[in-house]
């Protein structure tokens, strides 16, 4: 057993940061995204314009988006959140495609005029979709980390802004703070402490998160292989 007294922390750290995730986060960030607004729009959108951060686009552009049969890039990532993704699973929004809604989503991305253009403003990590349906419109922005998603609007009228007003500014940075303190301390961290940990620690209090992480890792290794 480690003797260092951080040993819980080191724990509670690897716990938190070892969270599986369905794919490069980038387009899965899209996918969320995109999935929230066709919730708020109601209906299946007959149009979907997605305004990103240039990196964002530069990550998402050739990466193939998962469940989807292979298909690359924004209008992929989008099309795949709308047809069968649930937003409330966040980094595995579209984990759970069946092969029917594959077919649905190629369908779809046929059929729907999709937009891509670059954002000037905003965070190195921000993206904005839009979509319309009818008369009617929605937008969500998930902006500075992958499932934030600060902005939602429907026909116009705000549903949520943690964005850009102070007050709901400050409310978004208490919440901020509020989850850090939740969170385990990383300022103890060293390298000295991370290779003592990794000799020394208990296996049987890491067993299933480590099973977990080689048994993912192991499959998308053969998924390449293939």
């Amino acid at each position: 057993m480690m003797k260092t007294p951080h040993y819980k922390q080191y724990l509670e750290i690897l716990k938190e940061e070892l969270i599986p995730a369905m794919g490069c986060t980038e387009p899965i960030a899209i996918a969320l995204a995109a999935a929230k607004a066709r919730e708020a729009l109601g209906m299946n959108p007959e149009q979907c314009k997605v305004k990103a951060s240039g990196n964002i686009i530069k990550n998402v552009k050739s990466v193939i988006v998962p469940n989807t049969g292979g298909m690359k890039g924004i209008p992929a990532a989008a099309a795949a959140g709308i047809v069968a993704g649930d937003s409330k699973a966040c980094l595995e929004v579209i984990a759970k495609v069946t092969p029917e809604e594959q077919k649905e989503i190629a369908e779809y991305l046929n059929n729907v005029p999709f937009s891509v253009k670059a954002m000037k403003d905003g965070d190195k990590l921000d993206i904005r979709v839009t979509v319309k349906a009818e008369e009617n419109s929605a937008v969500v922005r998930v902006s500075k980390h992958h499932t934030d998603i600060v902005y939602i609007a429907h026909n116009g009228e705000v549903m949520l802004n943690e964005q850009d007003d102070c007050e709901c500014a400050q409310k978004l940075a208490a919440n901020q703070a509020a989850a850090a303190e939740q969170r385990a301390d990383r300022s103890r961290l060293s390298i000295e402490g991370i290779v003592e940990y990794a000799k020394t620690a208990d296996l049987s209090t890491v067993s299933d998160l480590l099973n977990r992480q080689i048994e993912y890792n192991y499959n998308i290794a053969q998924a390449g292989v293939k």
